[in-house]
């Protein structure tokens, strides 16, 4: 069948950020074409949701098929120090009872699918292995794309709107020069996934471990997953983790789970079963969410670091955000960017926040610990920021606290047109 080449939305990117951008404008009653460069399942790193997702996926309708599936349950973060000694685990039902309270530990390759295939159901025009060239514009108006799709060769498809959800390649910030990137938050991922290595009993199962090494140089990830599975990653500046070290990713990534009491005995007993992977992890702000006809959503947009495991949940919440514009524009018939960017300021709101959070985490001498026993009454708010309420819950009183054990003198709060 020959594909239609005029539509209302055209999305480029697939992952969690593209998906739901397309799925809620779909579910709207608009003409949805979502193109994908790769073949599902791919692999993605990102495979912890803070619970706060759980709002998105009830207006994405898939709530159901995330309960039903096998994927790992998850109720708490712990931090581990230096030295090995844990901290009191953040359970994210102290501040929220209900059952969205809880949320899941997934292999990225089998969710992601399983959100692409949730998209198509709700009436998105999904076309896989489809290559973008650009985005079309006409006097700085955004007017489709130019894709070579597989059977269809090169073709020009239009639409009042494109939406860039193409990741970190970021199809239109790099071609427009808008990424910023923050000085402060330039490290680098090392990154496998283990069998047999210690899960703990009952609820605290599927909690995501955040491990120091002894020289809190860096740190490590350890997320349980379905079927024995855990995901370890070590995550550190750069210079420290790549550029300053000799040898091959795995004798680095040894050398730190060496220097990490509070790994080590969890994996004394495990077997890497997967290969080595690297990233970069360059947090970064584009200077615009949208303009006339276009907009960004998900890491196209902006990247934080993983620390607390927000990547999924500023996709979907960019995605839920994005979708309310562009049934803006629709409804007007005004497709600037002022209107298709209208949430900037808001969504921008919630990744300040969260990013706060992490400058906390690798502030020199500051720890969770120390903070709380000088401030007791910031655990619901840590806990409320952990579970991904930046959105909703009101941390001016949190940061207030915190700043007075933080040396922020160049901190810069995250903001458009810079």
């Amino acid at each position: 069948m020959t594909l239609d080449r005029s539509w209302d939305v055209i999305v480029v990117g697939g992952g969690p950020a593209g998906s739901s951008t397309a799925a809620l404008t779909a579910m709207q009653g608009r003409r949805v074409l979502l193109l994908e460069k790769e073949r599902f399942p791919r692999f993605r790193i990102g495979e912890s949701f803070m619970p706060a997702t759980w709002w998105s996926f009830e207006k994405l309708g898939i709530t159901g098929k995330l309960k039903a599936s096998h994927f790992q349950r998850k109720h708490s973060v712990q931090f581990y120090l230096k030295d090995g000694r844990a901290t009191a685990p953040f359970f994210f039902s102290e501040v929220d009872p209900r059952e969205s309270s809880s949320t899941w530990q997934v292999d990225r390759g089998e969710f992601d699918t399983l959100m692409l295939g949730h998209a198509a159901e709700k009436g998105v025009r999904v076309v896989q292995e489809a290559l973008v060239h650009e985005v079309l514009f006409e006097q700085d108006r955004a007017v489709g794309v130019r894709a070579t799709l597989p059977g269809e060769g090169e073709l020009r498809l239009e639409a009042p709107v494109t939406v860039d959800a193409t990741g970190q390649a970021a199809l239109l910030s790099q071609s427009m020069k808008l990424k910023q990137y923050d000085a402060k938050l330039k490290n680098a991922a090392i990154f496998t996934r283990f069998d047999g290595a210690v899960r703990d009993p009952g609820v605290h199962e599927g909690a995501t471990l955040v491990i120091h090494t002894d020289n809190e140089k860096a740190w490590f990830w350890y997320i349980p997953l379905a079927g024995g599975v855990v995901s370890v990653g070590v995550v550190g500046p750069m210079d420290y983790l790549i550029k300053g070290r000799s040898g091959d990713p795995q004798r680095v990534f040894d050398e730190e789970v060496a220097r990490c009491p509070g790994l080590k005995p969890r994996l004394a007993n495990a077997r890497q079963s997967a290969g080595l992977r690297v990233l970069r992890d360059f947090s970064y702000i584009s200077k615009q969410i949208a303009g006339d006809g276009w907009l960004l959503v998900g890491d196209a947009f902006g990247f934080l670091d993983p620390i607390y495991s927000s990547g999924v949940l500023l996709a979907l919440k960019g995605g839920e955000m994005a979708s309310e514009s562009i049934a803006a524009a629709f409804e007007s018939g005004d497709f600037s960017g002022r209107t298709l960017g209208r949430h900037g300021p808001r969504f921008v709101q919630g990744m300040e926040a969260l990013r706060h959070l992490v400058y906390a985490f690798y502030a020199p001498e500051f720890h969770f610990k120390k903070f709380l026993d000088r401030f007791p009454d910031g655990r619901d708010g840590i806990t409320h920021l952990l579970t991904g309420n930046a959105f909703t819950y009101d941390a001016t009183g949190l940061f207030a606290e915190m700043d007075q054990m933080l040396p922020l003198e160049d901190y810069r709060p995250l903001s458009l047109g810079e």
